[in-house]
């Protein structure tokens, strides 16, 4: 049997997506709704990859493991919140209502982070620990962001948040692909 890991393009996309919501926060959230309506292909794209990946690992995944339930359950949570930004910034709609399923979310991926880093899951449980973590933070902060959406300071302190969670898994998916990519064909 062929065995296809796709965790690598589960993260990059990840990585992308919240680096797209990072410079949303930075640039436009405060901004009126026509000219956010420019960041809707962005969330839809990084919410269709999330929602397809994390389908397919959630349902199929082959190996023995929690990490079906670890990286596919919350990336269809991610990219569910995704698509419905892209859809509610397309049609001009208010994203504070999207604040409480982020919220219940970014509980989850906190509750995902601490128990990776408690059983030793990963190849580096501390790292995916504080990324699941400072991803989490994003969705637990959401509705205070969209709330105050005018105070500078808290929308920048989201951006870098979000920009270092993404670093961390963008350092997480090249290193996967360094090893996968040198792993032979069975």
């Amino acid at each position: 049997m062929n065995f296809i890991d796709y965790v690598t393009l589960m993260l990059v996309n990840m990585a992308a997506g919240l680096l797209i919501l990072a410079f949303f926060l930075w640039r436009d959230l405060a901004l009126t709704a026509e000219n956010n309506r420019r960041w809707t292909p962005s969330f839809a794209i990084s919410g269709t990859v999330a929602v397809i990946c994390g389908f397919a690992m959630t349902f199929t995944w082959p190996l023995p493991s929690p990490y079906n339930i670890a990286f596919g359950e919350t990336s269809v949570m991610l990219g569910f919140l995704f698509l419905a930004a892209a859809w509610a910034l397309a049609k001009g709609w208010d994203l504070l209502p999207l604040a409480i399923y982020a919220f219940v979310a970014g509980l989850t991926g906190i509750l995902v982070g601490v128990r990776i880093w408690h059983l030793g899951l990963t190849a580096n449980p501390p790292l995916s620990a504080i990324g699941f973590i400072l991803t989490a933070c994003g969705g637990v902060f959401a509705g205070l962001v969209l709330w105050l959406r005018q105070s500078t300071l808290l929308r920048r302190t989201g951006s870098v948040i979000l920009s270092i969670a993404a670093l961390l898994w963008l350092y997480t998916a090249f290193l996967g692909y360094w090893e996968h990519l040198q792993t032979p064909p069975p």
